[in-house]
């Protein structure tokens, strides 16, 4: 990220190609991830209101859970890139093995918390006496779908280091639809209700897990890679883990703040601040798809010893997510007429969504800088610089925005607050892009 003279046309045609062959199924396989719950709630919703209050508590600490541990595909994704780029595949596979073996333990470790403290947990989180039970029911069936699903992270970040991410597309549009059919069937046809819901994603995900394994396993014994869990390999596995958990909790903690903020300042912001929320998430699909792309070329660009190609991909994907975030941009301000009334007929709602919306479309290429240049050094294997600089936004965030109800301000203050948290990260990531220094080659970091 150095200053360095434009990219030839013949290589930005080459970047192009590996970005968008990379970047469009990784859109398709994100968007298809959160249609498991809005299937569940569509057909949940149905037996009344009681359990869909119930499922609502159950799978918000389901998703909370899962996606604590992304890191599994995060940091599988570069280590086995890197091993692509060294032209050492059994090498691959063998370390995408240990972190599948990691997501095994894990989910394991999981279960062994969640069914014994569901009811417990449940009442942490407020849920009232009526939903409580379905909360309960929900989240203890489902917990034990946990193992496949940190499987599917393992393995998804095993296929896309190994530069394929069209094969977690196929799985997760099929695992979408055989979660639709098995609850349908389930909760109406064998009159399981809220229990049918979890034991019909439960089954979904066992399924997804053992297409990966198939594929990941076929994929050793082609190249005769060891599939035995390995000590020193699974250690490691969790250790490059560990700052990008730091990672994710910071950026958790953010979102939490931010909407413990706008349940302050009223029920209308509230309201709003979900519905402004919802649509950020769906924009931010589309950014970490090229994320993602960032994460699986330059891993594989350090692996291979090829420092110019690396800095010359990690520029032309900035360039990217500059114009992605301008058009997402553009596309908020024209929409907002169409997108508010599908959330809200409430006027005063509506009122307090719009200023905050016109925020979110103002800080869309901010946030592509950001989504590209975290990818890019997740690719590279700079877990701990990555750690260290969502702990500094979380630091300059929280105050902020803790002073907007202080302050008399309203949604949109929060969300400007929001904005110049997205510039702090972009700051972060451009000094370190721009530093050189997470430029470590080699078949490890």
């Amino acid at each position: 990220m150095t200053q360095a003279p434009a990219i030839p046309r013949a290589a930005r045609r080459r970047h192009d190609r590996e970005i968008v062959a990379l970047a469009v199924p990784a859109f398709g396989a994100l968007v298809a991830e959160p249609l498991f719950v809005m299937a569940d709630s569509a057909i949940v919703g149905h037996l009344g209101t009681a359990q869909l209050a119930g499922l609502g508590v159950a799978s918000a600490l389901l998703t909370t859970a899962v996606s604590v541990f992304v890191f599994l595909a995060y940091a599988t994704t570069a280590a086995v890139a890197r091993r692509v780029g060294s032209g050492d595949l059994p090498a691959a596979i063998r370390q995408g093995m240990d972190g599948i073996w990691l997501a095994l333990l894990l989910g394991t470790g999981v279960i062994a918390v969640v069914l014994p403290l569901a009811p417990g947990i449940v009442d942490l989180f407020g849920a009232s006496t009526t939903a409580a039970p379905y909360a309960a029911t929900y989240l203890r069936i489902s917990s034990l779908g946990i193992p496949a699903m940190l499987i599917v992270l393992a393995a998804t970040g095993v296929l896309r280091g190994l530069q394929d991410t069209r094969t977690p597309l196929y799985v997760a549009v099929a695992g979408f639809v055989a979660n639709g059919a098995l609850n349908a069937g389930l909760v109406y046809g064998a009159g399981l209700g809220i229990a049918g819901s979890a034991w019909g994603t439960v089954i979904a995900q066992c399924a997804m897990a053992a297409v990966y394994l198939t594929v990941v396993v076929r994929g050793a014994r082609r190249h005769g890679a060891s599939l035995r869990p390995d000590a020193a390999g699974i250690r490691a596995s969790a250790q490059a883990g560990v700052p990008l958990l730091v990672r994710t909790l910071s950026l958790r903690a953010i979102l939490m703040i931010a909407t413990a903020v706008a349940a302050h300042l009223g029920d209308a912001d509230i309201a709003a601040h979900q519905i402004i929320l919802s649509l950020w998430s769906l924009l931010a699909f589309a950014l970490d798809a090229i994320a993602i792309a960032g994460q699986a070329i330059i891993g594989r660009y350090l692996g291979a010893d090829d420092t110019h190609g690396a800095r010359e991909a990690c520029r032309r994907m900035v360039q990217w997510g500059i114009a992605t975030g301008v058009v997402l941009g553009l596309l908020v301000v024209a929409a907002r007429p169409l997108f508010l009334p599908l959330f809200t007929s409430d006027s005063v709602v509506k009122d307090a969504a719009l200023p905050a919306l016109l925020m979110v479309a103002l800080s869309q290429p901010i946030c592509g800088i950001v989504f590209v240049l975290d990818g890019v050094l997740m690719g590279a294997g700079d877990g701990p610089y990555l750690a260290g600089a969502m702990v500094v936004t979380l630091a300059v965030f929280a105050p902020l925005a803790l002073l907007v109800p202080a302050l008399g301000g309203g949604l949109t203050a929060l969300w400007t607050a929001m904005t110049l948290m997205m510039a702090v990260r972009m700051l972060t990531l451009w000094l370190r892009a721009r530093s050189g220094r997470w430029i470590v080659t080699g078949a490890t970091r």
